[in-house]
């Protein structure tokens, strides 16, 4: 087993260039997976946790409503998006400037065989970062992803999450609103669902900015401790 995961820093980079950068190391572990079995051999497969920035991008799940989006091609192109329908797991959220996106292509292999124990350790990570932060983040029942003041008027999520796995293989992750223009989030249903609000961590404190570099070290020390992972920077 494994448990070495390599963070990858990619800046602000395009949704579709970043997704295929995915798909070639999701693929590369599961042919290596493969061929271990074929061959009856135990070569170790590796783990990456990619943070990356995105330009203003609709994604929609593959079990997601096209209606969910809520403007036209001339809309997006007039508010410099762009929309994808991809093979995640969830409906349709939003990415852009501001927000920490997380991709861990992971081997379960090397941690635990469990697609739900792993959603919900990537929850806890986001709920324990927010608590440093004084905010009591939290499941809402049902609905994948991290909420504010869940079971109340004013319910509101801050964390958006959708994977996608093959094998024990992961890849996808979570979208933390830190510094994010929510007025994006006004062109979609999020998540396809209807009459739930949407917040940013900036937003949440009453400040202008958050140091995002700070969110993610967080991010990274409680992911470290939750997966009984060692982490290597390259």
């Amino acid at each position: 087993m494994n448990k070495e995961v390599e963070v990858r820093y990619l800046g602000v980079k395009d949704y579709k260039e970043t997704w295929d950068y995915q798909e070639e190391l999701f693929q590369e572990t599961l042919n290596l997976k493969i061929k271990n079995r074929r061959e009856e051999t135990n070569i170790p497969t590796r783990n990456y946790f990619l943070f990356v920035e995105h330009p203003h991008v609709y994604t929609l799940g593959k079990s997601g409503d096209a209606k969910n989006l809520l403007i036209s091609e001339k809309e997006l192109e007039a508010r410099n998006a762009t929309f994808y329908k991809i093979n995640r797991g969830g409906d349709i959220t939003y990415h852009g400037p501001g927000q920490i996106v997380g991709y861990p292509i992971l081997d379960l292999d090397n941690f635990f065989t469990d697609i739900h124990k792993y959603l919900r350790l990537l929850e806890e990570m986001v709920i324990l970062t927010l608590a440093e932060y004084g905010l009591k983040a939290e499941r809402s029942p049902g609905e994948t992803g991290v909420w504010l003041d869940v079971g109340t008027p004013f319910a509101r999520k801050i964390c958006a999450m959708g994977v996608r796995a093959s094998r024990w293989v992961t890849m996808h992750g979570f979208a933390l609103n830190v510094n994010a223009d929510l007025g994006y989030f006004d062109n979609i249903i999020p998540c396809g669902i209807e009459g739930k609000a949407v917040t940013s961590l900036n937003i949440e404190l009453g400040k202008k900015e958050i140091d995002m570099e700070e969110v993610e070290k967080r991010l990274l020390y409680h992911f470290e401790n939750l997966f009984e992972a060692e982490l290597a920077f390259s």
